[in-house]
This record gives C-alpha cells, sequence and structure tokens, in this order.
C-alpha cells in the first residue's frame, strides 16, 4: 500500500485461524456470539462439490453450475481494467465506474475461461433462485444457524475474475466458502467506522455504505484516519476450501485474486424474523434527530443507550408486567402493534 502523506500505515494482524472442522448449526452461532471476531477454518469446505469440481478444473467448476442453474440470466457488473477491478464511484462521484446487465451463464462462463478485458463480477447472485439444490450439497454447515424462530438463511454465490469488492458492513452474521480462485479478506471492527469515510447512504454500487478510501492507494492528506482503522484491521486469504465466519456488522474488503473464482456466502440472524432492520430506525434518525440543538442530542443518546442497548432488563424490571407495553419482552403481537402505532406515526 502506497500513501499520499507523512502517515505511515500499519499492516493488518493476521485472522485467527483454525485447523479444525467448523461448528454447525446452532453451535455455530453460539461460536460467532462467543468469538466476536472473524475466523479462518482452514480446509473446511474442502470436500464440498464445487470445491472439488473447481480444484479439477475452471470447466468442471462452469459445468457444475450449469447442472444446476434454474435459466434466469444472471447479473453482470463490468468494468474497465484501469479500475483495477474496484467497483465503485466515478473520480468525480458523478456515478459508477461500471455498467451492469443481465446475460447468460453460458456466455460469462465461458468469458471467465479466457482472458477477458473487461473486469468481470457477478455479485450477490441467490443460490435458491438461480441454482437451486446447490445449497444444500454445498452447505459448510450454516444450516439452523438462525434458530427456531430467526428469518430464513440468504445463500449467494459470487463469481468473477480479479476484482475487489470496496470494505461495506453487512447486517448479518456471515459464512464464507472459498471453492476457486483466492480471495483476500481484510475485515475491521464495527467501531472503525468514522475512520473508513463511509460514501453516500444513496446511491450505492452493491446496496450497502461502502468505505471510500482506495486501499491500494489510500490519499491520507484526505483521509488521515483511515491510518487508525488499519491499526485495528485483520486479513488472510483464502485458499479454495477454506471458510471464513465473522459476525454481523464488521468492515469488510474482498478481492479476488485469480483469473476465475467463486465464492458462497450464507447470511443469518439468530434474532426473530418479525424483528425489523435497524436501517429502517438510522434513515428515520436523520429525520428526527440529526438537526436538534446539540444538547438535545445528547439527551436522545442518553436515552437510547437506556431502552435500546442497555440490558432489556433495566428499562422493565422495576415496572408491574401489566404496565411494561413495548418494554415487555417482544413478540410477534408485540411488533405487530409496534409497527402499525409507528405506520400511523408517519403518516400522520
Amino acid at each position: 500500500m502506497t500513501a499520499t502523506a507523512t502517515l505511515e500505515l500499519s499492516d493488518p494482524r493476521p485472522i485467527r485461524e483454525l485447523h479444525t472442522a467448523m461448528p454447525r448449526g446452532s453451535e455455530l452461532n453460539a461460536f460467532v456470539e462467543a468469538s466476536l471476531e472473524p475466523v479462518i477454518f482452514r480446509g473446511a469446505g474442502k470436500d464440498l462439490p464445487i470445491v472439488q469440481a473447481a480444484t479439477r478444473s475452471a470447466e468442471a467448476a462452469g459445468q457444475l453450475l450449469l447442472a444446476f442453474h434454474s435459466g434466469h440470466p444472471v447479473t453482470v457488473y463490468r468494468a474497465d481494467r484501469s479500475t483495477r477491478g474496484r467497483f465503485h464511484y466515478t473520480p468525480a462521484l458523478d456515478g459508477f465506474n461500471f455498467t451492469g446487465s443481465r446475460e447468460k451463464l453460458s456466455a460469462v462462463l465461458g468469458e471467465l475461461k479466457g482472458a477477458a478485458d473487461e473486469a468481470i463480477y457477478v455479485g450477490s447472485t441467490d443460490l435458491d433462485l438461480f441454482f437451486p439444490g446447490l445449497r444444500s450439497d454445498n452447505d459448510p454447515g450454516v444450516a439452523g444457524a438462525e434458530g427456531p424462530d430467526g428469518a430464513p438463511v440468504v445463500a449467494s454465490l459470487w463469481m468473477g475474475n480479479r476484482t475487489i469488492t470496496a470494505a461495506h458492513y453487512d447486517r448479518s452474521n456471515n459464512c464464507a466458502l472459498c471453492a476457486a480462485g483466492r480471495r483476500r479478506f481484510t475485515l475491521f471492527p464495527p467501531d472503525q467506522i468514522a475512520n473508513l469515510y463511509p460514501g453516500p447512504l444513496e446511491p450505492t454500487p452493491g446496496g450497502q455504505v461502502v468505505s471510500m478510501v482506495d486501499f491500494d492507494a489510500p490519499d491520507l492528506d484526505r483521509y488521515p484516519r483511515f491510518a487508525k482503522a488499519m491499526e485495528a484491521a485483520v486479513s488472510g486469504v483464502l485458499e479454495p476450501g477454506d471458510v471464513i465466519v465473522y459476525p454481523a456488522m464488521w468492515w469488510h474488503q474482498v478481492e479476488a485474486l485469480d483469473d476465475f473464482n467463486i465464492l458462497l456466502n450464507w447470511w443469518w440472524s439468530a434474532v426473530p424474523g418479525y424483528v425489523d432492520t435497524p436501517q429502517t430506525t438510522l434513515l428515520h434518525a436523520l429525520l428526527s434527530l440529526r438537526q436538534r440543538p446539540e444538547h438535545e442530542r445528547k439527551a436522545w443518546a442518553a436515552i437510547f443507550d437506556y431502552y435500546a442497548f442497555a440490558d432489556p432488563a433495566e428499562a422493565r424490571d422495576h415496572l408491574p408486567d401489566h404496565i411494561r407495553g413495548p418494554l415487555a419482552e417482544g413478540d410477534a403481537s408485540m411488533a405487530r402493534r409496534l409497527r402499525a402505532q409507528i405506520t400511523g406515526r408517519l403518516q400522520r
């Protein structure tokens, strides 16, 4: 990495590695909640069919995908090689530095097996819709991690040549299997958000806010706190068959290091399915809090700490059961009532 200022960047620490079998189902969720940091399970997926096929050849991996393919065109993103495969904004921030189209899977696979003159990226392709049956044969152990009341696990495929997915966070826990090619993951704890200089809430290159810092050529005059982020970073390269697991909200940049690569990932969150996304809460907070005087914002921060972020028992246990209302332990019925109340207030 190079810098344009006198600040020096620390090298990321290695991601913790385990050479053991990966926990499965509820045990995997318990492992993530206990470790609260990224972990690489070396070789945990080496015997899965998609890894075995890719080990034989890119052709074999492509044939396996085609055997499961539903026939739906896949979404393909393309960028000029001058971007170094970093799918991001234009230098003028007036759009994106890539284009998107819907294309036949067979044609994309054929192009990737040749010497493509563009950076090609097939991102976040839902396994159940595009490759029904592929998930169950290649799950390294995520099924059941969401628990009995959690929303269904979302499984996706990512494929392309040498590309870079800019640092962003996901709202769910993540398990990613490197099936073909190598991938470098660089991750940051959630508290590094300010040091990563997030871009606009919208539009975004892939649906989620991304860091504005180019990790390969960081402008430390413009983004000086990035040096602090690198002090907290961890990084590691996944080989085919390796699996990385990390908690929700960790920022991560993912680099595909070879001309043909496939990654499968599973997102899960072991919270009841009726629980809404905090992203909606954030947007409403921008509407209702940001323009208030500083002393009011600090007061509301204390109120949110008390009601939303502290131990739930602190706000409810001194009250009798019959008057706890929304402070009581939540269930689907409570969620419906709160959602209706919120909707009514927003529509006034």
